[in-house]
């Protein structure tokens, strides 16, 4: 049952630019409910800096949810114990020591190799010739799923993000879903067979030491690639789209005043890759004179908080000299983003870098579009260069 104020939307302009109807709810209905998505929205940041935690309430667990369909049992559905003892199993791969001593050199290599291949072209969509192959590989080396592609790490973590995304229920978006999650329990399978007697710092290998049930290794290696895939992809390409359309902030940064860091954390802020997280309501409560209802859907908008009014100012601007340190675009409490580290090193501290460095003169050749509401990400940013 829900008591909610009611806020409808049209859901193709919802995805193609949410933030008007999410600053609206701000002012006159920040905790709403939308009946074309099925669920309560939780928009101002303060609110959902405090509620996330609130796990006995807002809980992750959601038996039968479409991520849970798709992917399987992963840390993201599960809350206190259960979740904590998965996450620890999984800190080794991707704790900031690891990913300074080890995937940091490896993302160097990477993103070297493939700019030495596409620089002769003097021009491209940055997002699939250049951010996905390069965040694709990426992956692929820390899952340890090494018999994938790029392309095919890309179109996993597409498609099985679409299927847990998939509200309005299309059937042929849930059919791309399950065959892309039972192709990566393939490959899944045939590396771990592999890395029995050659062990690594890799997520897989982790796990697999670590004692992990091969169900849930899928189920979180699977997640993984959801957000490790999109995530990076998404903020680089989104990125460098923004310094090149607001050339005095990347002045800033040749000028040594800030940093790629800087504007990682801006951009995350104003597009947050990963915009929502979805809760079930595991007990009756009233937040903010809103009652709930066990078994309600929630979601908790880390796009609207970002941008919200309350916290920071001219919220809608991109300016990389903004204290971002009250943003939550990976999350706040329990559920943080495991791999916020290593997004981090391999957009700001690698991948942007060396793309400005190696790719003389770059600039944009047409419009960036964005889109999504659940996830959201530029669809091509065309550029050339030399």
């Amino acid at each position: 049952m829900f008591t909610a104020p009611r806020v409808s939307v049209d859901p193709a302009a919802f995805a193609a630019d949410p933030y008007p109807v999410l600053a609206q709810m701000r002012r006159t209905a920040p905790i709403a409910y939308v009946p074309e998505l099925g669920a309560t929205l939780i928009t101002k940041r303060d609110t959902i800096h405090r509620e996330e935690k609130r796990i006995a309430t807002f809980s992750s667990v959601q038996p039968g949810g479409l991520m849970e369909k798709i992917m399987g049992l992963n840390m993201m559905r599960r809350d206190g114990a259960p979740h904590m003892q998965e996450r620890k199993m999984l800190f080794p791969a991707l704790s900031p020591r690891t990913v300074t001593d080890h995937w940091t050199p490896i993302f160097q290599q990477i993103v070297k190799r493939h700019l030495a291949r596409i620089k002769p072209q003097g021009s491209c969509d940055l997002v699939t010739e250049i951010a996905m192959p390069i965040c694709g590989a990426a992956l692929c080396a820390m899952t340890g799923l090494t018999n994938m592609t790029p392309q095919q790490m890309d179109r996993a973590s597409q498609q099985m993000l679409d299927a847990v995304a998939n509200y309005i229920a299309d059937p042929q978006i849930d059919a791309m879903g399950f065959a892309r999650s039972a192709e990566v329990d393939t490959f899944i399978d045939a590396r771990l067979l592999a890395l029995e007697g050659n062990p690594d710092p890799s997520i897989l290998s982790v796990l697999a030491r670590a004692g992990m049930p091969r169900a849930s290794i899928g189920a979180n290696v699977k997640v993984i690639i959801g957000g490790g895939q999109n995530e990076p992809r998404d903020a680089l390409a989104g990125m460098i789209a923004a310094l090149l359309s607001h050339p005095a902030q990347h002045r800033l940064i040749r000028d040594g005043t800030h940093s790629y860091l800087d504007a990682f954390r801006e951009y995350t802020r104003l597009e947050a890759p990963i915009q929502m997280s979805p809760r079930m309501v595991a007990r009756n409560d009233t937040v903010d004179g809103v009652d709930f209802h066990e078994g309600d859907r929630v979601f908790l908008m880390y796009s609207s908080a970002c941008r919200d009014e309350a916290v920071f100012e001219n919220a809608d601007r991109f300016d990389i000299t903004r204290d971002t340190s009250a943003a939550i675009p990976f999350g706040a409490g329990p559920h943080f983003c495991a791999g916020a580290a290593a997004s981090r090193a391999l957009v700001a501290e690698v991948a942007a870098p060396a793309i400005f460095e190696e790719l003389k003169d770059l600039r944009l050749t047409g419009p960036v579009n964005a889109h999504g509401w659940a996830f959201r990400g530029p669809l091509r940013v065309p550029v050339a260069w030399g």
